[in-house]
């Protein structure tokens, strides 16, 4: 399955308790990059080429990268993939390649929040700037003002989340989105869910909605 949605939607979150649902991989795009520039793999080389030149890696080497990470045996099961496709272009390169490997999409799960809750998510999030534990000043709060609980270091907003960032990013992603959805609900995959609320409650609307017909929303 594919998951999409704009950041701060919590796609990562529930593509975790999904992986460990139905014992399959989760599989981000940027752990793809990260591990095949790691193995120096044939398309982790070529993507280093073009990071290190501080160029965006194209959508051939893109769509080459997933393709090593489909055939890993850990995908024989099935796979999640979470953050990718994210053009209508990609998600035509996506079904050759599934095509191509006697793979196949079972479903396309969008992942939607109100954007006043998506900007409040985003522009919350802290960050200890030592060890990397993250913290939200609402939802999930040190125990010390600015300070982590774990190491004491000094927690920081990371730059692409101050508002003016953050909406620029949901602006973006709405523009480039919007044909990928339309693609995957002219092919019969895509379900809506509705991001609002705690994880387990949004997570038994995507188990619901995995048993239910194709276009209704949960």
């Amino acid at each position: 399955m594919v998951l999409l949605g704009p950041p701060g939607v919590g796609k990562g979150t529930q593509a975790r308790l999904l992986s460990k649902t139905f014992r399959i991989p989760e599989i981000g795009t940027g752990d793809i990059f990260r591990n095949a520039v790691k193995e120096r793999t044939p398309m982790g080389v070529a993507a280093k080429t073009f990071m290190d030149a501080g160029k965006l890696v194209p959508d051939d080497v893109t769509i080459g990268l997933v393709e090593e990470r489909l055939r890993a045996d850990d995908t024989k099961g099935g796979f999640i993939l979470d953050g990718f496709p994210r053009t209508a272009q990609q998600a035509t390169a996506l079904d050759a390649l599934v095509h191509r490997n006697q793979l196949h999409l079972d479903a396309v799960l969008e992942i939607t929040v109100d954007p006043t809750e998506l900007v409040r998510r985003l522009t919350g999030r802290r960050l200890c700037a030592v060890c990397q534990t993250p913290y939200h000043l609402e939802s999930a709060p040190s125990r010390l003002p600015d300070t982590c609980d774990r190491c004491g270091g000094p927690l920081v907003q990371r730059p692409d989340d101050d508002e003016a960032t953050v909406l620029k990013r949901l602006d973006e992603y709405e523009r480039k989105t919007k044909p990928l959805t339309e693609y995957y609900r002219a092919a019969g995959l895509l379900k809506a869910i509705d991001g609002n609320g705690d994880v387990e409650s949004v997570n038994a609307r995507i188990m619901a909605a995995l048993q239910a017909p194709v276009g209704e929303t949960a």
